[in-house]
């Protein structure tokens, strides 16, 4: 069997082959053009095993090795890797030999690929995500041009503040300027309002994010976040392990005879992690469990405490209802958690998001 560790740059990708016995038999660099990384992959012998790291654009080289049912493509976890294989002196050939010398040995650190279907949906939701940051930056330089001229306005943003805003005397300089910002902010507004349409379609045909509508504070972008986020619910073993996945669990110095507990990790997926936080105060003021959670840790530590709290336990709740495919007042089976009854209640996207 042949064994390759792939370097993958943007412009280039420097790979070694090497056998069972851990022999070098080939290295080589080959540029990341779509027909050279077409014909390497079809030069490759049945039954080869790949390790590619997950860094940079890995996407588009996956997909066509993925193609090849009769070789197995690794994703490797580069923080893992490095921790593992730590080198002074660090090149391409080295990188692409530690690659290919961990899958050989099954010492490489794995990260998880999702399917075909889950990489799309994630897609449109990073795009939807996108286009409201952008829409957020662009509303930051219209309160940056009227700070400029010592102007305040309430609202700025609805119909009337619109109209106050434009109608302002200023130099015509300023006045063009915040006239085609607000002409940015609408066509984004109306692509936001497209790419929702088509998010509300996806959620409600998805067994998985109609379950976790269920759940207050979760609506269609949400629902189908957390979803393609999570992927795979039986990849994870526990319930812990998905809160650990978010990066919700706080960290352990253990020397000694004394532990400390430190912040949260913010490890694993940093979506997950975020709308989890974002929505956390949405979940409290809908579940008489979640707000009592809340309202306990926001006496003692503080509002970001207690939104991690909440977050947290949200995330133990997620993974139950998904596990046992049950709605949210019937998704509790730890007795640390009891079940709860309360009525549904959703939101809009974008009072969820809060952007």
């Amino acid at each position: 069997m042949n064994y390759y560790g792939i370097d993958f740059h943007k412009l280039y990708s420097f790979i070694t082959r090497m056998d069972s016995k851990g022999k070098i038999l080939e290295e080589k660099t080959i540029r990341n053009t779509p027909e050279s990384l077409e014909e390497f992959v079809k030069s490759l012998e049945p039954e080869s095993k790949l390790a590619l790291e997950a860094v940079g654009n890995w996407y588009y080289f996956y997909e066509l090795l993925e193609e090849r049912k009769d070789v197995e493509v690794c994703l490797s976890h580069p923080k893992k890797t490095r921790a593992i294989a730590s080198a002074k002196i660090k090149t391409d050939k080295i990188d692409a030999k530690i690659l290919a010398h961990l899958l050989r040995t099954n010492l490489l650190p794995l990260s998880y690929i999702p399917p075909k279907e889950i990489r799309d949906l994630r897609e449109v939701i990073r795009y939807r995500a996108s286009l409201v940051g952008t829409s957020v930056v662009v509303k930051n330089r219209i309160h940056a041009v009227l700070e400029k001229n010592g102007v305040r306005v309430d609202s700025v943003f609805s119909k009337r503040g619109k109209e106050k805003v434009l109608g302002l005397c200023l130099r015509a300089c300023f006045q063009e300027e915040l006239a085609g910002y607000f002409r940015v902010l609408e066509r984004l507004e109306e692509e936001i309002g497209l790419v929702d349409k088509i998010v509300q379609q996806l959620a409600l045909s998805r067994e998985e994010t109609r379950l976790l509508m269920t759940m207050p504070g979760i609506g269609f972008y949400t629902a189908l976040l957390i979803s393609a986020e999570i992927g795979d619910i039986y990849r994870f073993h526990s319930a812990g392990h998905l809160c650990s996945y978010a990066g919700l669990v706080p960290t352990v110095h253990s020397s000694g005879g004394k532990t400390h507990h430190g912040h949260i990790t913010k490890e694993g997926s940093c979506w997950l992690r975020w709308i989890l936080v974002e929505i956390s105060g949405h979940i409290a003021s809908g579940s008489l469990r979640f707000n009592a959670l809340y309202g306990r840790i926001a006496r003692k530590h503080g509002t970001s405490t207690a939104k991690i709290t909440v977050a947290r336990e949200a995330s133990r709740v997620i993974y139950y209802m998904m596990k046992n495919k049950e709605p949210f007042h019937g998704a509790f089976k730890e007795k640390r958690i009891p079940a709860i009854s309360s009525g549904v209640m959703t939101h809009p996207m974008d009072e969820v998001l809060n952007v």
